[in-house]
C-alpha cells in the first residue's frame, strides 16, 4: 500500500491515545495516531516521524501520524495497515495459488476475521495482527495483553474444526526482521493459545514488510517461534 502527501516531522508529546503533537515545517501541530496502543518504546520525545496530510476539511486533524523511526530503523504504526497489505499479498498470489475470492471483515460466530477466502476446494479464515515491538530483531505481539486477540485464536480453533482452513498472520512492519515471537512477558496465556492452536492445526505465519516513509508492502515470510 501506498500513502501520498507524507512529510518529516518531529514528535513532541501524546496527551492520549489518539492524538500527538508533532513539529511539522517548525509548526506544533496536532495529529490523529492512527494506532491506540502503548508504543512507548518508539514514542519518544525528538524521534523522527512521518505524517499524512489530509485535505478533508471535515477531520478534526489535518495530519496522521503513521511512522516512527528509532535508531535508523523505520516502524510504520498504522493500524489499518496490516489488513491492507495482507489483502494485497493475497492478490498478488503470494499467499496461494488458486484463491478464487476475497472478503474483509467476515463474521464467524462471537468473532469477525480480518480475511474470508475460498480456492476450489476449501475455505479459508485468516486473522491479521500488526507487530511493531522490535526486541533484538525479533518482532513481539502483543505489547500489552489483548483479550479480543486471544478469542480470535481460540475461534480459530472452531473453525479448524468446522472444517474451514485457518491461519493466524503476523505483518511485521519495520525491517529486518530475523522472525516473530509471541511476547509471553506481556501475555502467557495469548502465547499458550497460539501453540495449541498451531497443535489444532490452526497455521500461524508471520511477514516482513519493506517500510518506507509512504509504502508499506510484505516481502517475505519469516520464521515463528512459540
Amino acid at each position: 500500500m501506498k500513502y501520498d502527501k507524507i512529510k518529516e516531522g518531529r514528535f513532541i508529546s501524546r496527551p492520549n491515545r489518539f492524538l500527538a503533537h508533532v513539529r511539522i515545517d517548525g509548526k506544533e501541530e496536532v495529529c490523529h495516531v492512527k494506532n491506540t496502543g502503548r508504543l512507548s518504546e518508539l514514542l519518544i520525545k525528538g524521534a523522527k516521524v512521518y505524517v499524512q496530510e489530509h485535505d478533508n476539511p471535515k477531520r478534526k486533524t489535518r495530519f496522521s501520524l503513521i511512522g516512527i523511526e528509532k535508531n535508523g530503523t523505520l516502524y510504520n504504526i498504522d493500524s489499518q495497515a496490516p489488513n491492507q497489505v495482507a489483502r494485497e499479498w493475497v492478490e498478488r498470489g503470494d499467499f496461494l495459488s488458486g484463491i478464487t475470492y476475497i472478503k474483509q471483515e467476515k463474521t464467524y460466530h462471537d468473532s469477525r476475521f480480518d480475511l474470508y477466502m475460498e480456492t476450489n476446494d476449501s475455505k479459508i479464515f485468516m486473522e491479521v495482527k500488526g507487530v511493531t515491538l522490535n526486541k533484538d530483531g525479533i518482532g513481539y505481539f502483543p505489547d500489552a495483553p489483548t483479550e479480543r486477540g486471544k478469542k480470535h485464536v481460540l475461534e480459530l480453533c472452531d473453525a479448524k474444526k468446522d472444517g474451514y482452513e485457518a491461519y493466524v498472520l503476523f505483518v511485521v512492519k519495520f525491517q529486518p526482521a530475523k522472525g516473530f515471537s509471541p511476547n509471553r512477558l506481556s501475555q502467557p496465556d495469548f502465547a499458550d493459545a497460539l501453540i495449541m492452536a498451531r497443535e489444532k492445526g490452526v497455521k500461524i505465519l508471520a511477514v516482513e514488510c519493506k517500510v518506507m516513509p509512504g509504502e508499506l508492502v510484505i516481502e517475505k515470510e519469516i520464521p515463528v517461534i512459540l
